[in-house]
């Protein structure tokens, strides 16, 4: 008689569930602590309650049972209860009525859900811990996606995907549900929800009218997720660096508690940015939604832990003291029963065949259906036999060549059979054991690119497979070439595939018979087998295992002769091919095979045929179970009485509890008997590992367990003792097989036996296992050659266990619970979680609406030293974005607060994308594959590294300087030699230089124009490399006097006024600037306006000449009339320029004098220049600097007139401008100038040039060797073929004002090396504001040398030199020989202590050619006055120093200079104001960008800067838009691995969106505030919580 649960017995079932979330006063006494409870109940009131995860008997009862047993001296650790409990008071026990059960059908219809994974309070469980988190709204931004990503499918032209459950699981009803109204997949609405997870379990109701009052309220409120879904978790924000103590979860609301939830789009309130410049912007608004989620107090604190000083530790997880630990006594193996001997087993599985074969023909051995539930076949054992033998004989005989046969005994061969042909398959498993080869049996390959078929390909090699049977119509289904052959597919070794039908082979001759022995050491079968990482193993079963195995299933079954058996399982392998081949064949039995395409028509065809063949025993998964629930509707006729067996394949999995018991409530009516019921637990190496017996005694009910689920991520047992949410109900898998012992070793390590309170593998020892698997002698000996160990340390007997993969621990009476799979265990911070049990959680939320039940994965991947979760599914075409990540947002809570532990990525995909295996479940490790490769192409991503990463660095604690008495002395600062390097003296350089004689460039061209007036200093190539126009001493001189009449005459200027120079790059330029010279004019170079970009170009323009006071702008007829054109004027305002001089047309006359300087400290002329940060800066360039500038690069580089130098620049600011200029003036060479813009239509222009003119020595920028490397990568041949030589050039200088780009630099040597470019010619300048050049490679000295320094020490600002290739080594390239006349100290920013060599600081530079200050900065002048003149704090305090904002260090190599000295080299990191500090600690971009780069192979430039302490990340996509969502996990997964930070935001952009200014430098502040005024266009913006 079953009971039921009456509305007030729910009301205090659910108040106890609930319980745990609600306020509760500290309990008086913890005597209620139940530890473990398994129950043994019958009844349908007492399943309901055990479905509920909760023990039986009362509370009361329980205290009493606690202090009658402490009394006892011992506290149990299981309580066995059997019989009716009298908890249950008599009169709650209502009969069933066909009534209420019906009506049960009728709520349980509207939804089909998987039951393998369903638990009714599970799903209430999730429920109560989201309506938890509702409580404390938070609101986390949404990620942003360009519409074309966000694709809406019409649902006609969709069809639903196989929703199959599980990994390795067939796929499941077509449409999901069949019968079912349509509208119900998307949407089961609440109220049906908590009412079925009320009634899930229960035979029939009375209660269904007033469930909704209590449950339904917490559920209905959780409308907003966007509100709830913070996850308090474990570690802290970057640079959120308060740790709080407690544990406490209470939140601070802010007083009043009017905490703002930012809207989700629009315009969001103004907010301040971290430079405290107002923004308005929906990015900026989601960011600082972002920023006070991520500012909640988190679970534990970060423990205090020692710091090296070189290393930056990792904080290791420090176990919990708290934690559960086992307590019970070392465990006991268990025997099975003794396997008995029947006289009449055969010897062994082919003497078996024989005898049926032989004695009774006619008795059927197989019937396999039709998609229609018709019988297709009835295969008898007569004709086994003899085709058995056809086979056998054919394999031997027709195969190869009488002399060579191709097959001998002992061989392996691969069997390929479709699932709907058992019996061919059958036939040719029995020929192989006939002709004693060994059958490999496999899936069928159905394309060349099937998910893992390559590694069932390896397998196959590695066995030696070379023949492959199948059967007709497969062998015609598998694709062909043009040709007729079937192709090798992809990683298969080369097959003959040989077709089994009978009418293809011939009649063996009537003397052949098969050699038939006893069972023996031989191998009899492989079964393969896939490991969690995708690899496939085939594992050995012997003769005499194959027969032991049968004979024990055939005690353990109690099978006899003749009995029936229906099969829906796959009959290839595993319990389906154990039962439904193999032991059937041994009993003489009838299967009743149902193939996996009649289940997907028909879902309830295996019920029908049992009772169509009064079957004995039917074999299935509990996924066959649930279907049959989704499809039975009042179907009249079901008998199941006849069924004494109902094996549960899948019982192991402590999901599969609710399918049998729903399937148990909804049949029992229709005959189903509760004993029936018999899960089993198996594994490939240790084929049946326990079964539930079948019993006649209903009295004698199943075991169960309601463990907590925290005690098993300690691998700890403990009942769930305080009716919390988070538990796992076991059910017992029967006991161990008969003839084998069992006990359960620890999961790792040396295999030790477990406590009886302890799970962990279970191993078995026993004739009827596998072997080996085939050829891996090191793997097999880990797997079945296992010794447990008893704490004393010796082996429990002098036989070898196997581990059977599956955890669990043996109860009492010698019951098995399996609790989930080692393939399935994730271990993150040190607690293990069962990917089954985390997808359970999943499936709770929400289920049906957003996701496909089957199609989901879970996984780890390793990040940063810890297993992090990652979960994939598959998302239904009609969900919308924001449903889709509602849902998502929904699972972290759901699994943060079930399972405490923080989900890592979060994706879904397109419906049908997820790659399958051959039976349709999902491919695990294919998955996590192409999750790993960025090529899983999801559409919707969440990732919370800010939640559960706990283990990065202690954030650094700046340490306190030390004081100046202590360490200096002499050049000793802190024992080491004081940084400080200079470059030669220029007043002891005895040189015959003219130029010296005068103080002002105006005056050597002067004399140049009288001593060498046709002299070429200038030739301006054209894109065609021919000569554009040139320039002699005396036509420059010339052209200059005109421009000077110009500005006096025209222009009206006075000496000292200023005049921008807007030219593009060439002779005029050069021609206007000495003109202002001429006429004591200060010029400013200018670049003009780019034509086709006006908008942006322009206003750089304007504001360089207001900012520069400029009086008068001086350019060309074509600017001229650009500056006052339609689209000027839309840009600027164009009233507002000075007066326009067009030199194109310049009067005839000379001056009446040329101007002189009076001092040589007075201004020569202004050099403007937009820093990385977007800073405008001027400086100021004295005539005396600018001669000791040109001097200094003149005998570095040994300029005389007979030289010439290919300048590839800018000619703008900073070298560039000088080389261009200035330099040939001085020094008298001429200087081949190529603009850059040219190479843009012909990239090897430079480079030909350089040839042409058998140039020595070149300059470029970084942009122009990108170009000529990218461009002319593929064309060094052909450059060759047209004399392109380079072997003349002994130093081509890359002018820039940044670290080194050695990759760049590098790539571009390697590239024309053939083109005879020396490598050691290849090097970089260094220049910055302050100093124009510092360092610059010149003609003699040592080769530049390149160092790899610790990344993680830069970090903290040391510098610790380390081998190259060494883990998280960077290289640096010194920039260069420091230019005669410089001298160069390393000084610490903040405290401006010099410092030690090979320390890193500050670059500080003293030269006669040093800037004179600032002009003007756009912004702060206060701020930069000691960028020119600061003293150092201590030591030589005397010097004044400009303080170039850069970073570096100096080291003394053991290199000698040309005067003898040791050469110092100077290594450049990055610039002080690019640098970022997060968790106290100070990273450089470019090393960050440099990773991210690498991450993907469609990511094809990067910026990084921060935004109020959060990291951001764009990257520029190269590929389709679908790419975008892959590169978010993994630049997050880099940067955390080799930067140990936490990204913030990704913001995935099209190709060309970063900014770069003309020196190939990017522009990350522009960047950045384009992002936060929402002006980038993003494909995609991730926000990672």
């Amino acid at each position: 008689m079953a009971g039921d649960i009456t509305q007030k017995g729910y009301e205090k079932k659910r108040s106890k569930l609930i319980g745990a979330y609600l306020p509760q006063p500290p309990a008086a006494n913890g005597a209620a602590a139940v530890r473990c409870r398994l129950q043994h109940s019958e009844g349908a009131a007492r399943r309901m309650l055990r479905t509920a995860n909760i023990g039986v008997c009362d509370i009361r009862e329980a205290a009493a049972r606690e202090r009658a047993a402490s009394t006892a001296g011992n506290r149990p650790l299981f309580y066995f209860r059997f019989g009716v409990d009298q908890a249950l008071p008599q009169e709650r026990r209502t009969p069933v009525t066909p009534s209420s059960s019906s009506r049960y059908h009728r709520r349980r219809s509207s939804g089909s859900r998987d039951e393998r994974y369903r638990s009714d309070v599970h799903t209430e469980a999730v429920q109560a811990a989201l309506a938890k988190h509702k409580e404390r709204k938070m609101a986390v931004p949404m990620p942003s996606k360009r519409r074309s990503l966000v694709v809406q499918t019409s649902m006609d032209a969709y069809t639903p995907p196989d929703t199959s459950s599980g990994s390795e699981d067939e796929g499941s009803v077509q449409g999901d549900s069949q019968g079912t109204p349509t509208s119900s997949q998307g949407s089961i609405n609440m109220e049906h929800w908590i009412s079925q997870a009320i009634h899930g379990s229960t035979t029939s109701t009375t209660s269904s009218s007033s469930t909704q009052s209590g449950g339904s309220g917490a559920a209905h409120r959780l409308a907003d997720v966007m509100a709830q879904t913070h996850i308090e978790n474990h570690s802290a924000p970057p640079d959120v660096t308060t740790y709080t103590s407690e544990h406490s979860i209470q939140v601070e609301r802010p007083q009043g508690s009017t905490a703002r939830v930012a809207p989700k789009y629009g315009n969001a309130e103004l907010m301040e940015t971290g430079d405290g410049v107002p923004v308005s912007s929906r990015v900026s608004a989601k960011i600082q939604q972002l920023v006070n989620t991520l500012k909640r107090p988190k679970r534990p604190p970060l423990r205090e832990f020692f710091v090296d000083d070189f290393e930056e530790l990792l904080e290791v997880q420090q176990p919990d003291p708290n934690q559960p630990k086992p307590e019970g006594a070392q465990m006991l193996a268990m025997r099975g029963e003794q396997l008995g001997v029947v006289t009449n087993w055969p010897p062994s599985l082919e003497a078996a065949l024989q005898r049926w074969g032989t004695i009774s023909p006619k008795a059927p051995c197989l019937t396999t259906m039709d998609t229609n539930g018709k019988p297709l076949y009835i295969l008898t054992y007569g004709k086994l036999w003899t085709r058995s033998m056809k086979v056998a004989y054919n394999i031997l005989h027709k195969l190869g060549t009488k002399q060579e046969p191709m097959v001998r005994p002992g061989d392996r061969v691969t069997l390929v059979f479709p699932n709907n042909d058992p019996a061919a398959f059958m036939v040719a498993f029995y020929g192989c054991l006939l002709a004693e080869v060994v059958p490999v049996p496999i899936e069928v390959p159905l394309t060349r690119k099937d998910a893992g078929s390559q590694q069932i390909g390896f397998l196959l090699g590695s066995c030696g497979v070379t023949v492959a049977l199948t059967s007709d119509a497969c062998h015609k289904g598998l694709p062909k070439s043009p040709t007729g052959e079937i192709p090798q597919f992809k990683g298969w070794p080369k097959l003959l595939w040989f077709v089994t039908e009978s009418k293809h082979l011939s009649k063996p001759p009537r003397d052949w018979f098969p050699h038939i022995k006893d069972a023996n050491n031989d191998t009899a079968y492989i079964e393969y087998k896939t490991c969690k990482d995708g690899s496939v193993l085939g594992v050995t079963v012997t003769r005499i295992a194959l027969l032991t195995h049968c004979q024990a299933l055939t005690q353990a079954c109690g099978y006899t002769e003749a009995e029936t058996i229906v099969n829906v399982l796959d009959f290839k392998k595993d319990v389906g091919l154990w039962h439904g081949i193999l032991t059937s064949v041994m009993n003489m039995m009838h299967v009743i095979s149902i193939p996996y395409s009649l289940m997907k028509v028909n879902p309830l065809s295996w019920i029908q045929k049992v009772c169509q063949y009064k079957a004995k025993v039917a074999c299935v998964k509990s996924r066959d179970m649930h279907w049959a629930l989704v499809a039975h509707r009042d179907q009249r006729d079901i008998n199941l009485s006849s069924l004494r067996m109902l094996i549960v394949a899948d019982g192991a999995n402590p999901w599969s509890i609710s399918s049998c018991d729903a399937f148990l409530n909804v049949f029992q009516s229709k005959g189903l008997r509760q004993e029936v019921i018999c899960p089993c637990a198996s594994s490939p190496e240790a084929l049946t590992v326990a079964i539930r017996r079948p019993t006649d005694d209903s009295n004698q009910p199943p075991g169960r367990g309601v463990l907590s689920m925290h005690g098993l991520t300690y691998g700890v047992i403990r009942v769930d003792s305080e009716e919390k949410l988070s538990v796992l109900t076991v059910q017992d898998v029967g006991l161990v097989m008969p003839g084998a012992i069992m006990c359960s070793v620890k999961p790792d390590g040396i295999p030790q036996l477990c406590k009886t309170d302890e799970i962990g593998e279970l191993c078995v020892c026993a004739i009827a296992t596998g072997t080996s698997y085939y050829g891996l002698s090191g793997m097999t000996k880990n797997t079945f050659e296992v010794f447990p160990m008893t704490s004393s340390g010796g082996p429990i007997t002098e036989y070898p266990f196997i581990r059977t993969g599956l955890l669990g621990f043996i109860g009492p009476g010698g019951l098995v619970f399996v609790i989930g799979k080692m393939d399935g265990l994730m271990v993150v911070s040190g607690r293990r979680h069962n990917a089954d049990d985390i997808v359970a959680t999943a499936l709770a939320v929400e289920p049906m609406k957003f996701v496909y039940r089957g199609r989901i994965a879970v996984f780890s991947v390793s990040v940063l030293h810890d297993e992090r979760i990652v979960i994939v599914a598959e998302q239904r075409p009609d969900s919308t974005e924001e449903d889709s990540f509602q849902w998502m947002s929904r699972v972290l809570q759901a699994i943060d607060s079930i399972h405490q532990v923080g989900v890592y990525c979060l994706a879904l995909v397109p419906a049908n994308t997820l790659p399958k295996t051959p039976l349709g479940g999902i491919h695990l490790s294919e998955t996590k594959q192409l999750f790993l490769e960025g090529s899983l192409h999801p559409c919707n991503v969440l990732m919370c590294p800010h939640t559960c990463v706990t283990n990065l660095p202690k954030p650094r604690q700046k340490q306190p300087e030390i004081g100046p008495a202590s360490v200096m002395v002499g050049n000793l600062v802190s024992g080491k030699r004081i940084a400080q390097a200079s470059g030669r003296d220029l007043g002891q350089i005895e040189d015959n230089d003219q130029a010296r004689k005068f103080l002002f460039l105006s005056e050597v061209l002067q004399w140049r124009a009288q001593t060498t007036p046709d002299h070429v200093l200038y030739t301006l190539l054209n894109c065609r490399g021919t000569i554009a126009n040139s320039l002699t001493c005396v036509q420059l001189h010339k052209r200059a006097e005109k421009i000077a009449v110009m500005l006096m005459e025209r222009g009206h200027l006075q000496d000292g006024d200023h005049v921008a120079l807007v030219y593009p790059p060439g002779i005029d330029l050069i021609a206007a600037f000495y003109g202002c010279l001429y006429a004591g004019c200060v010029p400013i170079t200018v670049r003009p306006p780019h034509p086709q970009n006006i908008a942006t170009t322009l206003p750089t323009v304007k504001m360089i000449v207001e900012v520069s006071r400029s009086a008068c702008l001086m350019t060309t007829q074509l600017i001229c009339k650009l500056l006052r054109s339609r689209e000027a004027a839309a840009a600027v305002d164009i009233r507002t320029w000075p007066p326009v001089l067009d030199t194109d047309d310049l009067p005839k006359k000379r001056p009446a004098q040329i101007y002189k300087p009076s001092n040589p400290e007075t201004l020569a002329y202004l050099d403007f220049s937009v820093s990385t940060t977007g800073m405008l800066a001027g400086v100021k360039m004295s005539h005396a600097a600018t001669s000791a500038f040109c001097r200094s690069i003149k005998l570095q580089c040994e300029l005389y007139p007979s030289r010439e130098v290919a300048i590839c620049l800018d000619p703008y600011c900073g070298l560039g401008f000088v080389l261009w200029c200035l330099c040939s003036v001085y020094s008298g060479h001429q200087s081949i100038l190529i603009p850059p813009s040219e190479l843009e239509t012909n990239p090897a222009l430079w480079l030909l040039a350089v040839s042409q003119y058998k140039v020595r020595d070149t300059f470029c920028s970084y942009s122009v060797m990108e170009l000529c490397t990218k461009g002319l990568g593929s064309q060094t041949e052909s450059l060759k073929a047209r004399g392109l030589d380079l072997s003349r050039v002994r130093t081509c200088v890359v002018v820039a004002e940044e670290r080194p780009r050695i990759a760049l630099t590098q790539s571009f040597s390697k590239l024309f090396k053939d083109l005879g470019l020396h490598p050691r010619a290849v090097s970089t300048s260094l220049g910055c504001r302050v100093n124009l050049a510092i360092c610059l490679q010149g003609t003699s000295g040592p080769d530049p040398t390149t160092v790899y320094v610790d990344m993680r020490a830069l970090r903290h600002d040391r510098v610790r030199l380390v081998e190259r290739g060494s883990p998280h080594s960077l290289p640096l390239m010194e920039s260069g020989k420091i230019l005669p006349g410089v001298r160069i100290i390393i000084a610490n920013p903040e405290t401006k202590g010099p410092l030690g060599d090979s320390h890193l600081g500050e670059i500080w530079v003293h030269s006669t050619h040093n800037a004179s200050g600032y002009f003007t900065i756009y912004g702060d002048e206060s701020l930069q006055s000691d960028h020119f003149n600061s003293r150092l704090s201590f030591g030589d305090t005397q010097t004044i120093w400009a303080r170039t904002g850069y970073l570096g260090f100096l080291r003394r190599t053991e290199l000698t200079d040309a005067n003898g000295e040791r050469h110092d080299a100077l290594y450049v990191v990055g610039a002080l104001d690019e640098a970022m500090e997060l968790r106290g600690m100070r990273y450089h971009p470019i090393d960050i960008e440099t990773s991210v780069i690498r991450a993907h192979k469609s990511i094809t430039e990067c910026a990084v800067f921060t935004w109020t302490n959060l990291l951001v990340v764009v990257v520029e996509l190269d590929g389709s838009e679908q790419e975008a969502l892959d590169l978010v996990p993994l630049v997050t997964n880099v940067v955390l691995e080799e930067h140990y930070l936490i990204v913030g935001v990704v913001v995935v952009v099209d190709i060309g969106v970063i900014p770069i200014n003309s020196r190939g430098e990017k522009q990350r502040m522009h960047l950045r505030d384009g992002f936060l005024a929402d002006q980038l266009d993003p494909i995609y913006v991730a926000y990672n919580m």
